[in-house]
């Protein structure tokens, strides 16, 4: 697959990037990227953003609010009274990426397809579109690009969650953003060009833990998920699946790697790295 994004030769390019707070070359290990791994509440982490990217993720998740009454900005935070103003979406995100491909030539070295960043509205849906949009347009180069029946994909993919402005995406003729569905959107399926994510909360589908065998009628219904969703074109997400290192949580994530569910949900970064990377050696 062809990104929109013409790749840099990193020999011209390492040189002239040193000192803007990047690593001086790619991740020693230059491992395959991984594209199941989705680091939930990024923005949690030491070094938002980068941390995953040196774990290998492909998929990056931050909750932003819009302020209107501060200014335009995008502030990362998971609660209103969290927001910092230097912590914005450009700062944490939108800058850093393109610092990133500047100096590599792509956001991971090997990735064959965009980086997904998920953007999770915490505040009212249009305002926080109108302040996203306006975000994302001095990025466009690296973006992936909806115009007018046809998607141009870039480096970096896009994704709204929470509080999404469906409508006003829908009837878009060019946008630099896609939509974040649920399992409901599977009985009357959108467009794979508005809605190619669908996202859920494991725990209201689902009762197994990872705790001993998944019952019978669950397994049916996980593989009947992802029957629509192949056939839909969309990728399936799960939030809310257990998180805490032991048995049950390899057993979830053993499931969800089997029966190609696209992005395994986190906040364990090295713990997934680990999974993901021993199930590409077997």
């Amino acid at each position: 697959m062809k990104l929109r994004h013409l790749l840099f030769t990193l020999p011209f390019v390492l040189p002239a990037c040193g000192g803007r707070g990047l690593p001086d070359a790619p991740p020693a290990s230059e491992q395959t990227p991984l594209y199941k791994a989705h680091a939930h509440n990024d923005y949690l982490h030491e070094r938002p953003l980068l941390d995953a990217l040196d774990h290998g993720f492909m998929s990056i998740e931050a909750d932003v609010y819009v302020m209107p009454l501060l200014s335009d900005s995008l502030y990362v935070a998971h609660d209103a009274q969290d927001i910092r103003p230097s912590r914005t979406l450009t700062a944490l995100y939108l800058e850093p990426l393109r610092e990133r491909i500047e100096q590599l030539g792509s956001v991971q070295p090997g990735q064959d397809r965009p980086v997904q960043l998920l953007i999770d509205f915490k505040s009212e849906a249009e305002s926080s579109w109108q302040a996203l949009a306006q975000a994302l347009e001095p990025f466009a180069d690296f973006l992936t690009v909806y115009d007018n029946g046809q998607i141009h994909q870039g480096l970096v993919s896009v994704v709204i969650s929470g509080n999404r402005p469906s409508n006003t995406l829908a009837s878009s003729a060019r946008r630099l953003a896609f939509i974040d569905g649920r399992l409901s959107d599977l009985e009357s399926p959108p467009p794979a060009e508005l809605v190619p994510l669908i996202s859920d909360n494991w725990s209201n589908h689902f009762s197994w833990d990872g705790n001993g065998a998944m019952p019978t009628d669950e397994y049916s219904k996980l593989e009947q998920i992802m029957q629509a969703a192949v056939s839909g074109g969309y990728r399936i997400r799960f939030w809310n699946t257990p998180d805490e290192p032991g048995p049950a949580r390899d057993a979830v994530w053993q499931l969800l790697h089997d029966q190609g569910v696209h992005h395994i949900n986190t906040d364990d970064l090295a713990g997934l790295e680990t999974f993901l990377r021993q199930q590409q050696e077997n």
